[in-house]
């Protein structure tokens, strides 16, 4: 049977999380301030939606210490201010989850327990386990709460908007279009994607159906894509929410993804590539 994508998080890295949560609001989306994490290095924000689902802004504590901070696996994003760097699933069985990555050839590492502490003092605890060689970057990582996963992703008791259904698509940025698919196919025993190109977007896509998972390989070797794969790697490059129809949001370019309509928010403006697709 094939891995149910239950998505939890997804996550956008940045220096600052004042101005992350301030150029959200820009493009119409507002977040709540989270805490710091117990690592000494990070804080959060979150915009949390109707489906579970939400959207970690993560960023540099004020007088974070120097050495949590290097050893973070995701500082080069936060120091970049790179935008979209990770993102997480919920399995309903998280061992079982493991093992069955684990069968299936893929290296997934031993639970390691985090938390935070909300400003209003209530504690959160959850467990991660990484899957392959990057922590959320071409997959996943899992996650599983020992304390009431709603006190996580909904700090105010009800998502934090409603004019989005949730976390629609994640954009992979991948060097090798025909080897990320096989390493996808391995891992979650899905049928081939469909594929198209973007020119505009300057990607070769592949969409698994019936998933969020879109994997982008660049058109050129001076694009965008191109150099963004070689300063972080492989993993996410932008997100796409459901959008209610009516939504209020500053749109760009719009694109056709799968016979699907994408709106893009404004880049300049947010400093990452963020869609919404109507649903």
């Amino acid at each position: 049977m094939a891995q149910q994508f239950h998505i939890d998080h997804v996550t956008v890295a940045g220096k600052n999380v004042e101005a992350m949560e301030k150029a959200l609001i820009q493009v119409g989306i507002q977040s709540q301030y989270g805490g710091p994490h117990s690592n000494h290095a990070t804080e959060m924000a979150l915009a949390s939606f109707p489906d579970g689902s939400y959207l970690e802004l993560i960023a540099i504590q004020p007088k974070a210490d120097p050495a949590a901070l290097a050893a973070h696996e995701w500082h080069k994003f936060m120091e970049a201010d790179a935008g979209p760097c990770a993102w997480a699933i919920r399995p309903a069985d998280f061992g079982a989850e493991v093992e069955r990555l684990r069968v299936s050839k893929i290296d997934v590492s031993d639970a390691r327990k985090n938390g935070r502490k909300r400003p209003d003092g209530v504690q959160l605890d959850w467990e991660t386990a990484q899957v392959g060689p990057t922590n959320g970057g071409f997959f996943p990582f899992l996650i599983h709460d020992f304390t009431p996963r709603d006190n996580r992703a909904f700090p105010a008791g009800k998502p934090s908007t409603t004019e989005w259904t949730g976390i629609a698509k994640i954009v992979i940025a991948v060097k090798d279009l025909d080897a990320a698919i096989a390493r996808y196919r391995q891992a979650y025993w899905i049928d081939p994607p469909q594929r198209q190109e973007d020119a505009e977007f300057g990607a070769k896509l592949a969409w698994f159906r019936g998933t969020p998972v879109v994997l982008a390989a660049p058109l050129s070797a001076k694009s965008w894509l191109s150099a963004r794969l070689e300063q972080f790697g492989e993993a996410p490059c932008a997100f796409i929410l459901g959008a209610r129809k009516g939504s209020h949001v500053t749109v760009g370019p719009k694109s056709k993804w799968f016979g699907h309509s994408v709106s893009w928010a404004d880049a300049e403006k947010l400093g990452w590539h963020l869609g919404f697709e109507p649903r």
